[in-house]
């Protein structure tokens, strides 16, 4: 489980808390902080994998489990997530980013709502170097309602380099959210650099 100390803005592990760590540093996020369950490594890579790519659906109620008893409840006012890619959406039958949220809003007694649609396709993220990801989902949303108020709690289902939850917060920041938050089930961990 993650937990502190870590960066208080993107959530990475830290040797002690801090604002900015590394990984965030120098970077302008449009989020106000995210946080994960677990880290993306061991046993959770290919459970994650199954849940995203073989349709094992009941995963997403374990992953809401996590969440809620490891990630402190948020202040937000509706929970949306990520919106699903139409075509691989298509080809898994499911949307784990879109269940999760659903879950979280239901233990945590948000209002749940698609406030934001895909633009188009994209390339896989997996594998992209950190410029290229950015650049990949940098056009990649927008707002599925022109005015947006209040705080949003937006649900991805793994945090890897922050730069598709960056994209979908800065639209919604940009139709009218006055913050938000990021949640994952897990998030990726990067080694020290030596």
């Amino acid at each position: 489980m993650l937990g502190r100390p870590r960066c208080a803005l993107c959530g990475a592990p830290t040797a002690w808390d801090v604002d900015r760590c590394r990984e965030c540093s120098g970077r302008r996020l449009s989020f106000a902080r995210a946080r994960a369950a677990v880290a993306y490594d061991g046993p959770v890579r290919p459970l994650v994998r199954a849940w995203k790519e073989r349709g094992l659906r009941p995963v997403a109620t374990l992953a809401a489990e996590l969440v809620a008893a490891h990630v402190e409840p948020s202040t937000a006012d509706v929970i949306t997530s990520i919106p699903a890619d139409p075509i691989r959406q298509l080809s898994r039958g499911h949307h784990p980013a879109g269940r999760l949220a659903q879950e979280l809003g239901a233990r945590w007694g948000l209002e749940t709502a698609a406030l934001l649609r895909r633009t188009g396709s994209v390339r896989r993220q997996a594998g992209l170097p950190l410029a290229e990801r950015r650049r990949n989902v940098r056009d990649a949303f927008a707002a599925a309602d022109a005015t947006l108020t209040g705080r949003v709690l937006l649900v991805d289902d793994v945090y890897t380099t922050g730069a598709t939850v960056d994209a979908a917060a800065r639209v919604l920041r940009a139709a009218g959210a006055s913050q938000v938050e990021v949640v994952t089930f897990a998030r990726a961990i990067r080694a020290p650099r030596s």
